[in-house]
């Protein structure tokens, strides 16, 4: 008889095999021959989504039938498990999954993305899961008890869509997980003052509405990226303490900062410092959205500037919400800062401008205070003026020998 190799493959390339394979069909491998008519029951990564499914078969019975299926057989441990469905699901059947899963000791990873439907209510009984690593959850309603709840001891990375969560529960949700890296938290409600105690945290990713951003005890964070989706007019008044000190004091092991508007203009209430007293001594990238019509944000984007004296690459994004800015006021408050000097800066990218004299003077501040910068590219807003922009920004006079002005197409 043939040599089987396939077969005959150690088991766990087998479940390599099977695990790169979509669950449906990795479980019809059971009939190839009774070498392989368990292999599936002890795979440990499940992932259920539209591609379990056939099109023949009515969608919503088929996908639970195969879920209950394959959790029922299931024979060795779960690491991940994964649901992901188009069409709406019954409370009833995603609750019993998750009850069956929070019985397996060593599962490590779960994300439940529930697409139509109302919002998906998570039962008590995953907080029970203490191994959990990875947890995501798009579309869901999350209050777990607090008289029970001991915390995700092992969670390392925490990623919330679209989830609704009040202000107690998301705090003690953050601190009971102790040893949690990496947040994601885009579009969820429930509360408006984010406030975060994780000492271990190095990434944060925040977009939403929210009135106060306290990341105060989060002073290992290198990487933060914070997209505000709420005007700074809705906001408390000015006459509060300042939001730049307050935010970057604790905040001095930052490498990468990705900010909004919005966000410029929180940083901007109350006192604005010329440059921190502690410095981002670590913050070598930096990409902000800004207005050149307001020089309040100017001012906040040149104080972060001179704050980073390690700084080696800029992103600008352009926002033309008016397109002309009150000339006198901008050039003052780039003047005032003249003395500025990035040693660092190598890389600076700005999009979308439309070529007013205010934008041409923040870029002409920027090559007369960078010695070792290496190449600016620019980018206008429209086909118009890109000829005279091009001449414009050739005629510029430069600190850097080196420096090369690339103008890409709109």
């Amino acid at each position: 008889m043939e040599l089987d190799r396939i077969s005959s493959l150690p088991n766990e390339v087998t479940e390599k095999i099977l695990s790169r394979l979509p669950l449906k069909e990795a479980v019809r491998t059971s009939i190839l021959s009774t070498k392989w008519r368990y292999k599936s029951e002890i795979l440990q990564d499940l992932v259920f989504d539209d591609r379990c499914v056939s099109t023949q078969s009515h969608p919503t019975c088929s996908f639970v039938n195969i879920v209950d299926h394959v959790l029922l057989l299931h024979t060795g441990p779960i690491r991940k498990f994964k649901l992901s469905r188009r069409d709406e699901l019954a409370t009833r059947d995603m609750d019993r999954w998750i009850l069956h899963l929070s019985r397996n000791p060593v599962i490590k990873e779960m994300i439940l993305e529930i697409w139509k439907g109302n919002p998906y209510s998570v039962p008590s009984c995953l907080f029970s899961c203490q191994d959990i690593i990875y947890l995501e959850l798009y579309r869901c309603l999350l209050n777990h008890p607090r008289s029970t709840f001991k915390g995700f001891r092992s969670l390392k990375t925490l990623d919330l869509e679209n989830v609704t969560i009040i202000q107690d529960v998301f705090e003690n949700l953050i601190d009971c997980s102790p040893l949690l890296e990496i947040l994601y938290l885009r579009n969820c409600d429930g509360f408006t003052n984010l406030k975060i105690d994780a000492p271990k945290l190095w990434f944060i990713y925040i977009k939403g509405v929210f009135e106060d951003v306290n990341l105060a005890k989060t002073s290992n964070l290198a990487q933060v990226s914070i997209q505000l989706n709420v005007k700074v007019d809705q906001r408390r008044g000015p006459g509060s303490s300042g939001n730049f000190l307050k935010f970057f004091y604790h905040q001095t092991h930052i490498q990468r900062l990705t900010i909004n508007r919005n966000f410029l203009k929180y940083l901007f209430i109350g006192a604005l410092p010329e440059k921190l007293p502690k410095p981002c001594q670590y913050m070598n990238f930096l990409s902000v959205n800004i207005s050149f019509d307001d020089s309040d944000e100017i001012s906040t984007v040149l104080c972060l500037l001179s704050s980073s004296p390690a700084l080696r690459e800029l992103e600008i994004l352009v926002d033309p919400e008016k397109g002309h800015a009150a000339m006198g006021e901008v050039k003052s408050c780039l003047y005032d800062n003249y003395d500025c000097t990035y040693t660092q800066l190598r890389l600076v990218k700005i999009t979308k401008i439309s070529c007013v004299k205010a934008q041409l003077d923040f870029i002409k501040f920027l090559l007369l205070s960078s010695p070792v910068l290496e190449k600016m590219t620019v980018q206008p807003a429209s086909v118009d003026g890109f000829s005279k922009l091009l001449k414009d920004l050739l005629l510029l006079k430069r600190d850097s020998k080196r420096a090369e002005i690339m103008v890409l197409d709109p």
